[in-house]
């Protein structure tokens, strides 16, 4: 069995797939496109709907893909099992018409045991295949699997109702019995059982039939085949790590959270592990759900980003951390996956920004939450049964945050109890919604009959800052129609309303709401469609409100001018780059915030900086020629007859809004704008980057936030200029360049310096010879700076032929390096200087490799190298 990184073998999977004639198929976004029956795209067959629908046909029949997916509706399991998380990559190969089991089942084989490949053992691989399945049971024989290794499961049958479907074969890794969680006679002792032991690692659904709404079943007029292998879990494998949370895309996470606690490490009790374990799954799931455009809310997807950050802080906070601390751990997830996944890294400081916002507002939450709590204390207290109900402790959970065992303990310090048995019950309703919800949704259903009823008609004014006698119209608590709100979060509907409703990449307009006597009754912090488009206004209750009432609705002024800077911007950017770049590029989605603005376009080659310089350069010179915006109500047909731009296959009712700006940019736009082109004063690209296959991304600033980003730009080159003691800022790069001629003879200087100490030392060093064995070896820890020296004092051993084995470290506060060299004699003997340097790598916290003849590595445990100087003599004096 070969020893790979998750990226070594996510890569040899797709490669394995490439050799066999496939098309390889970059990960789609998390964010399903045109698919209203997936909150998440939760596998890699939920990207190929379209081709075996055959509503659309792939250029190549045969595709493969490691597709990032999330699924939450096992969330509370997390960091309690060795399995369960929330993101997740399934790797697969598809057939859509083409091969079929002859095929699958032998390159399956070939993957995973032949030593070009995976080389597992084929000892401990069993597989599962349905009774009736006589094809795949025979062709597996064939493949190599023994016949006491195929298990005939009444269960391998895929079928989800009405549609395609047909028998399904799993295979799975034996870990052996004492990896297992049941006993050697225990009935659930085998593969497919419910059990450790064996490991479910790929399936393979050979989709022939097609279920009929009688309940019939049909030959498929074209076979296909949908695999699924999940990659966290072979990687447990290849690294002999116990679950999948031990393998190289947890760890590093885990590790970068245990640094940040008053002395915690993992592995040394269960409760602390689950927190590290929480943490590193949701840090995940968040990082890569915002770079693909989801974004915290309290509905949707976006409740389950805010769910999964609120419950990672709740487990740093477990762990002894304090504050907002998940954002510093999006670095980290990104080296982890780079190599496949650039996005993360690539927009490391948007989701950052985005975690840190959320934990900001949680920590709040949580503020708010205890003063909720030593109210429940205090009335618990006067009452009779001394003890906190359990739909209050719910509410602590659900709507603050608060987990049980935290309003139990603080209970019992003031003498009482909590209704367990109340709060049990909340809980499973909500389970019991949470699955309704997930079932119309699937089915293309209502995710909320109460929103889908509201029938009263709410009229948003555009341009309105303050509307003085809006009407109450209708109020929801909980998910119900209730005539008055006090106290605790509602959602409002009024007759009319200067509040923006986000929608089309613009984000909600934020305010507050006042009664008559201008009383603040309310905070609104955000604002989204009904089913039937009324603007819905999330608030927080600060004074009663009553249905039927009027009141004055005030938007955050500041923040609307901002959007409107922005959303205009977007306009001409969009307009730029079809100019610049040519017609064929298109936008494919927005971010209209008030402090920025971010626009993804499809493009296959990164933008050059001249490139980026003229779409620049043509925005601000649009808003310098003050061009008036304006806004025509008609209807689509008309609309494209002007020109309009109709953006993401957009659906638009009898009526459409085309917001134009003179003949530069026309826009079917359902958003906010300013009047004329030069109130958005300046526009300032700050960022380009790569999202994904043939898609960019450009991050801006508009107006004062442009100036402030400019005018930080002109402090640097301030303190640069006076850094280098330059007179003009003209001179600065004059003046660098000197720096750098004298730095590079400063540094050849040195070098040779260097070179003089190192062939002093290397005679101190290879003074010291042993003997094991045939064998002459030096092995010592050289006090120098790092692996070039320890390069320079190898190639000095070499020339002087001193022993026939090298093995030298190098060690700092906290950095540890080794090199180990052989000579012809050593290697004749059996030696591998790669082999060896495995065996030593792992003692200081490193990974390495190199040649026979010569290897290196380096680690983080300087501790450790004296004991990884005697693993490798051990070795030698063993072989």
């Amino acid at each position: 069995m070969k020893k790979l990184s998750s990226s070594e073998f996510r890569q040899m999977f797709l490669d394995f797939f490439e050799e066999h004639g496939h098309m390889v198929m970059p990960s789609a976004s998390l964010v399903p496109q045109d698919d209203p029956t997936l909150l998440w795209i939760n596998s890699g067959v939920a990207t190929m709907k379209k081709y075996f629908d055959g509503s659309v046909v792939p250029k190549n029949r045969r595709i493969t893909s490691s597709q990032k997916s999330i699924r939450t509706n096992d969330i509370e399991n997390v960091g309690k099992t060795a399995r369960h998380q929330t993101f997740f990559e399934m790797l697969g190969n598809f057939s859509v018409g083409d091969y079929f089991r002859e095929d699958a089942i032998p390159w399956a084989w070939e993957f995973l045991t032949s030593p070009k490949w995976l080389g597992l053992e084929k000892e401990k691989l069993y597989c599962t295949v349905y009774p009736k399945d006589t094809d795949s049971y025979r062709i597996w024989q064939e493949a190599g699997m023994p016949a006491d290794h195929i298990v005939k499961l009444e269960d391998n049958f895929w079928d989800i109702g009405e549609g395609p479907c047909g028998p399904d074969t799993e295979i799975f890794y034996d870990r052996g019995q004492e990896n297992n969680d049941v006993a050697e006679d225990d009935p659930e002792n085998y593969p497919g059982g419910e059990n450790a032991r064996y490991l479910e690692i790929w399936n393979i659904v050979f989709s022939q039939y097609n279920h009929l709404p009688d309940g019939t079943y049909v030959d498929q007029p074209h076979k296909n085949i949908d695999t699924g292998m999940g990659l966290e879990r072979v990687v447990s494998i290849l690294q002999d790590a116990p679950t999948n949370f031990e393998t190289d895309l947890f760890m590093p996470i885990i590790k970068a959270t245990a640094e940040m606690t008053d002395g915690k490490k993992y592995a040394d009790n269960t409760a602390d592990d689950t927190s590290f374990k929480i943490i590193a799954d949701h840090v995940r799931a968040v990082s890569f759900a915002i770079s693909d455009g989801a974004l915290p809310s309290n509905s949707g997807r976006g409740y389950v980003l805010r769910r999964l950050i609120r419950r990672a802080d709740l487990n740093g906070q477990r762990l002894g951390i304090k504050g907002a601390f998940l954002y510093k751990l999006v670095k980290v997830v990104g080296e982890i996956m780079k190599s496949h996944y650039p996005e993360v890294l690539n927009q490391e400081k948007f989701i950052a920004k985005v975690i840190k916002n959320e934990e900001d507002r949680f920590q709040a939450t949580l503020d708010s939450g205890l003063t909720l709590l030593d109210e429940l204390i205090d009335r618990a207290k006067n009452s009779d049964e001394k003890t906190i109900a359990g739909k209050d402790a719910f509410k602590l959970f659900d709507t603050y945050g608060f987990p049980l065992e935290l309003t139990v303990e603080s209970a019992e310090d003031a003498g009482l109890s909590v209704d367990k048995t109340g709060f049990d019950a909340e809980m499973q309703a909500q389970k019991e919604r949470a699955r309704n919800a997930r079932g119309d949704l699937q089915s293309m259903g209502s995710q909320d009959e109460t929103l889908m009823n509201l029938k009263d008609a709410s009229e948003f004014e555009y341009g309105v800052y303050e509307e003085d006698h809006a009407k109450l119209i209708d109020i929801i608590v909980n998910d119900q129609l209730v005539d008055k709100a006090e106290g605790e979060e509602a959602i409002l509907v009024f007759d009319k309303t200067p509040f923006y409703a986000e929608r089309g990449g613009q984000v909600a307009d934020h305010g507050n709401i006042y009664n008559q006597d201008g009383e603040l009754v309310a905070t609104v912090y955000d604002v989204q469609h009904a089913p039937n488009d009324q603007n819905l206004h999330y608030v927080e209750v600060i004074l009663p409100l009553e249905k039927g009432q009027e009141y004055v609705l005030k938007i955050d002024r500041e923040r609307r001018e901002g959007l409107r800077h922005s959303h205009s911007a977007t306009h001409l950017l969009h307009s730029a780059l079809r100019e610049i770049l040519g017609e064929h590029t298109h936008q494919a989605g927005s971010l209209v915030d008030p402090d920025f603005l971010r626009f993804d376009f499809t493009a296959i080659d990164p933008m050059t900086p001249a490139e980026l310089k003229s779409v620049e350069r043509l925005v601000n010179q649009k808003i310098w020629d003050a061009i008036d915006v304006e806004t025509t109500i008609t209807d689509p047909e008309t609309g494209l007859k002007m020109g309009a731009l109709a953006l993401f296959n957009g659906k638009y009712g009898d009526q459409v809004r085309v917001v134009q700006m003179g003949d530069f940019s026309t826009e079917f736009c359902g958003g906010t704008h300013c009047a004329n082109t030069n109130q958005i004063g300046i526009f300032k690209i700050i960022s380009e980057s790569a999202i994904g296959a043939g898609m960019r991304r450009i991050e801006a600033v508009t107006s004062k936030k442009a100036y402030e980003f400019l005018a930080n730009r002109s402090a640097l080159v301030d303190e640069i200029q006076s850094k280098v003691k330059a007179t003009k800022a003209e001179e600065i790069l004059t003046k660098i360049d000197s720096i750098e001629t004298d730095l590079h003879a400063s540094q050849k200087h040195v070098e040779e310096l260097n070179n003089q100490i190192n062939q002093a030392k290397s005679k101190e060093l290879f003074n010291d010879v042993k003997t094991i064995g045939n064998l002459s070896v030096i092995a010592t820890v050289a006090n120098v700076e790092g692996m070039k020296d320890l390069r320079e004092l190898a190639d000095n051993w070499k020339s002087q032929a001193k022993s026939d084995v090298l093995v030298l470290a190098a060690k700092s506060e906290d950095k540890a390096n080794m090199i180990i060299s052989l000579n012809d004699t050593a290697m004749n003997e059996g030696l591998k200087a790669g082999d060896l340097i495995k065996i030593a790598a792992p003692i200081f916290g490193g990974g390495g490799g190199g040649r026979p003849n010569m290897a290196q590595a380096g680690g983080k445990n300087p501790a450790g190298i004296e004991d990884a100087i005697k693993a490798v003599l051990e070795k030698i004096s063993n072989k």
